[in-house]
């Protein structure tokens, strides 16, 4: 009996291994797109991941990797007892929730704004000339950040000097540091960051529209009740996946921008990482800072995305 329940499993099983293998080769153009990508994230995100484990060694160069002597969570408990961690947390999460707060709206808010043009041609140039920043690098971004907030000579400043008679010490003020750093970022990636929203505004159906108008709804109502509702799911997908990078501040924007007068409130993990682990060599405690970052991030994505399907939303996994 049993024999005959295998080979009847069996059975079943071949003509499904043949069917997926015939699908397979039915779209094998399109696996042969995907190809690409997928050796690109194999070499360049996954087998990367292997030297975590220096994070749990006293790593050296000449030793190598299977050489080095293990020390286990050593670096992970030097670090949490280090009197600059609770400064780099402290600093690092105020900037990510100033990102959060206000870098994160201002695509959703222009992409609307954008959508109520109706003039094509106002629209396309609007669009071109938002974007242009986002292929600037930050170094050219610093530069003319030093130009206009710089003392002495820059152009904010001459303008303040005229007006209330002094001048502000943007560059070097630990308190104009983290909005200058957010409003550099909302110059330079609010354009860009609308590719998304007006890509899904223009799956909306037309006719919503117009039945909204027909019921008498307003511009204001249109937008609250059919624009809105058309990005929710595109909101929420994008809010947890920047919730995974919550820590990830970025190091050239701050290491370009900070300076010994603003050091205190400059310092994040990224540019801890590159002063310790580069400057320094210590590549072992580095690594385990690095290990620590990626660890908040996996639970506030996954926790991001249960917290979202509980209110109804698909969620990423």
């Amino acid at each position: 009996m049993e024999n005959v329940q295998e080979q009847s499993v069996k059975a079943v099983d071949q003509p499904r291994k043949k069917s997926k293998w015939n699908q397979i080769l039915k779209e094998k153009w399109l696996y042969l797109m995907v190809l690409p990508g997928l050796i690109y994230f194999i070499l360049f995100k996954y087998v990367p991941m292997w030297g975590i484990v220096i994070a749990f060694q006293d790593y050296s160069p000449f030793l190598g990797v299977w050489n080095s002597e293990w020390v286990g969570f050593e670096h992970f408990q030097y670090f949490f007892s280090n009197p600059d961690f609770f400064r780099l947390l402290r600093n690092t999460f105020i900037l990510a929730l100033y990102d959060l707060v206000f870098f994160f709206p201002a695509p959703i808010i222009l992409s609307l704004m954008l959508n109520e043009i109706r003039l094509s041609f106002y629209k396309r140039t609007l669009q071109t000339l938002v974007y242009v920043p986002h292929f600037m690098s930050w170094v050219i971004i610093a530069s003319v950040s030093y130009v206009f907030l710089t003392t002495g000579g820059g152009v904010v400043n001459e303008l303040l000097s005229g007006l209330i008679g002094k001048e502000v010490n943007f560059l070097s003020s630990p308190d104009w540091f983290r909005p200058m750093i957010i409003g550099q970022i909302m110059w330079k990636e609010t354009g860009w960051g609308t590719v998304i929203f007006l890509a899904a505004l223009a799956s909306v159906d037309q006719e919503q529209y117009e039945a909204a108008i027909v019921d008498g709804a307003g511009r204001f109502r249109r937008l609250w009740h059919v624009t809105l509702p058309a990005l929710r799911s595109t909101i929420v997908i994008l809010l947890i996946l920047r919730l995974g990078n919550f820590l990830d501040t970025g190091f050239q924007q701050i290491y370009l921008m900070s300076n010994s007068l603003n050091r205190s409130v400059a310092d994040v993990f990224d540019t801890y990482v590159y002063f310790v682990g580069i400057t320094e060599g210590a590549f072992s405690y580095s690594t385990a800072v690095g290990l620590f970052k990626s660890i908040v991030g996996i639970v506030l994505i996954v926790g991001a995305d249960r917290l979202a399907k509980k209110v109804g939303e698909s969620g990423l996994f």
